[in-house]
């Protein structure tokens, strides 16, 4: 499928992006564990997937935090490992999505927990972050931070397209630097915990209720009392 314009365009301006202490997925390679040209390969992945949102009834759009190095800096996707990315895309026909990195496929648990939730739905939610890029301390590239308030701004402009792009669809932050990045534009929407550091059983519940799905009951795992 032919990506249309608008989608061409997100995806050169979002490459275009440098900013200090920040890993554009998109135009920068990792020397320790990307192929040659896996800044290629990441934003061919995303032309993909938006390409085929765009073809797509649109229902809502998840919004996480930042891009993390066990995930979105090697898929360059938001809230998706390698594994996830692998298997979760291909529900629509994503198979054609590349691994850019060397060795073995990567999980990361916020990931696997978005996923898992997103298998419970009939719609394919279009995901995105508050600062779609990786932020990084200045001594380590492989780490995680927090964005700033003005890396967030500087990189508004993806989240005001996206929604300007699909009009319909129902917002949702997943933690609380999400809903300040969709406060600051003025965009109603719905807020979730995120499941990281123990928010995962609170945000499974409220996604349960945003979608209108009834609870999963998981079975209650007996311990031997002589384990």
């Amino acid at each position: 499928m032919t990506p249309p314009l608008w989608v061409n365009q997100f995806c050169q301006n979002i490459a275009a992006v440098d900013l200090p202490l920040v890993f554009n997925p998109y135009s920068s390679c990792c020397q320790i564990h990307d192929r040659p040209d896996a800044a290629l390969i990441r934003l061919n992945n995303l032309s993909r997937i938006l390409t085929h949102h765009a073809g797509s009834v649109v229902q809502s759009i998840w919004f996480g935090r930042d891009l993390g190095y066990r995930g979105g800096r090697r898929t360059g996707l938001a809230l998706t490992d390698e594994a996830t990315m692998l298997s979760g895309y291909a529900r629509i026909g994503q198979n054609a999505l590349v691994k850019a990195t060397h060795g073995p496929v990567q999980s990361e648990r916020t990931a696997s927990v978005i996923w898992d939730f997103i298998s419970r739905l009939s719609h394919l939610p279009v995901l995105w972050n508050a600062f779609p890029l990786h932020p990084h301390e200045s001594d380590n590239p492989l780490t995680n931070r927090t964005h700033t308030a003005k890396e967030r701004q500087q990189t508004a402009w993806t989240i005001s397209e996206l929604t300007e792009q699909f009009p319909a669809a129902v917002l949702i932050a997943i933690g609380n630097d999400a809903s300040k990045a969709l406060t600051e534009l003025g965009l109603k929407h719905e807020t979730a915990r995120h499941p990281s550091y123990g928010g995962q059983r609170d945000f499974i519940a409220k996604m349960e209720i945003i979608h209108d799905l009834p609870p999963v009951i998981r079975p209650v795992v007996q311990k031997s009392l002589f384990a």
